[in-house]
């Protein structure tokens, strides 16, 4: 009887271990198979608005571990804006990020954005003391901090702009200002920079031969930081590609460069608080072409000094002399000299030498200056300008001196010299003949018989 009790119970056992295991194997919950559905937030976010975050997504070839994260459980994704990954990020790095080699860093940063837990805005930390670390699915940590006076939100030193852009019941997507790097991606770029740039091989091309005096051409000397290009302005304006070297080095800007644009905008603003020279601000503004190409020469290291005539000096310019194509623009470049003068120095000079004669970028028209009645005078006597407001704006690469007229290059003027053309007369030979009999018969010429001699 005690047998038969075992056997039974031996028996429900293994039928119970059987029903379990054929259980779990026909059993329709999902979460634990990495399939997801229509409402799961990774659908959501290849659908969003995050449009170059999940282009990397796909690039990085994580659609399959996002899939099983998706399944395991809930996740928050912190989501850069589209301009992060576009205008703020810098070219070089997006360049290594998007390179074949470069797979598992682009996988790693991507992943430094996903927390395989699901952080909703009202259990945020409130302040910066009471920050809370989160490990991503790259195995990094993420700080979580709050401003309570603000209610701004943190992530690392990104700040989230859009709590909850998107919400599903699987996860939560988070905008945030900028892209979260981890150290492991960032030393990973140094370290294939530097190697880069301390290559001991540099690919150089045959060496250039003189073709007047067969010997190999000099390399140029090197640009001191600070000192003006090498080569001549006009080689590096417009039309064509730039020739000139590389930036000068100097204050401002991210890279430690002139920032000629903002400079060029600065002047223009200038003269519009000034007064008085809103005509010169206008035409420099509508012709973005030249203050475009004024900001680029001043961003490769070349120097202005723009003469401003005031509003009165353009009141007077008529419209023949600017309905001409291209009349305004060789106006302004006759006004421009490829110098750095302030009023001193052109003062100096004048009364130095009495009369300078400065390149303009109108080539080659110069423009003439000398001392007049205590001041500077350009041009000649018939349409001369006056130095009127000296020193409207110095910056060290572009000053403005206010004139009081507009200049124009002397016109060349052809000569037209008369030539006498002495006509040779070629007398027929019946007035030939004629001549000779008068003279043989010059005796008897008085005589009204030889009326031929009279004519």
């Amino acid at each position: 009887m005690a047998s038969k009790f075992f056997s039974f119970l031996l028996l429900l056992q293994i039928t119970y271990s059987t029903f379990s295991l054929a259980l779990q194997e026909t059993s329709p919950a999902t979460n634990h198979t990495g399939q997801i559905n229509s409402n799961s937030v990774l659908v959501a976010l290849l659908d969003s608005h995050y449009t170059e975050l999940a282009e990397l997504v796909e690039k990085a070839l994580l659609l399959q571990t996002l899939e099983e994260a998706v399944g395991r459980h809930n996740i928050t994704i912190f989501a850069p804006k589209n301009e992060a990954l576009e205008r703020d990020l810098d070219p070089e790095f997006k360049r290594f990020l998007l390179e074949p080699g470069n797979l598992k860093s682009l996988q790693t940063l991507l992943l430094h954005h996903i927390v395989p837990a699901r952080i909703d805005p009202h259990s945020w930390p409130k302040s910066a003391s009471a920050l809370t670390h989160h490990r991503t699915l790259s195995n990094d940590r993420v700080e979580l901090t709050g401003d309570n006076s603000s209610g701004a939100k943190f992530i690392g030193t990104a700040k989230v702009i859009t709590p909850n852009a998107v919400n599903r019941p699987d996860g939560v997507i988070h905008g945030i200002e900028q892209l979260l790097i981890p150290r492991s991606v960032q030393q990973d770029f140094n370290n294939r920079r530097s190697l880069r740039s301390i290559s001991a091989i540099k690919p150089e091309g045959a060496p250039e031969v003189d073709p007047r005096t067969h010997r190999l051409k000099k390399l140029a000397p090197p640009v001191l930081p600070g000192a003006p290009p090498v080569l001549p302005i006009y080689d590096a304006m417009a039309p064509g590609p730039s020739l000139a070297p590389a930036p000068a080095p100097g204050p401002g800007g991210p890279h430690h460069h002139f920032n000629g644009m903002r400079q060029v905008k600065d002047f223009i603003e200038t003269l519009l608080q000034y007064g008085g020279y809103n005509e010169m601000a206008d035409i420099l503004v509508n012709l973005t072409s030249l203050a475009t190409e004024m900001g680029r020469l001043v961003s490769e290291g070349y120097v202005l000094t723009v003469l401003a005539p005031n509003d009165e000096a353009m009141a007077k310019l008529t419209t023949d002399q600017l309905s001409e194509p291209g009349a305004p623009e060789q106006i302004i470049y006759y006004h421009i000299i490829p110098e750095y003068q302030t009023e001193e120095s052109m003062y100096n000079a004048v009364r130095r030498f009495g009369k300078v004669s400065y390149d303009t970028l109108r080539l080659p028209h110069k423009v003439l200056a000398q001392e007049a009645d205590g001041s500077v005078r350009f041009g000649h006597t018939d349409g001369s300008a006056y130095l009127f407001d000296p020193d409207i704006y110095t910056d060290g690469r572009i000053s403005v001196q206010g004139i009081d007229n507009v200049l124009f290059p002397p016109e060349e003027k052809a000569k037209d010299e008369k030539k006498t053309i002495k006509v040779a007369t070629v007398k027929s030979r019946r007035g030939k003949l004629l001549d000779v009999a008068c003279q043989m018969l010059g005796a008897i010429g008085q005589d009204s018989r030889f009326m031929p001699c009279r004519l």
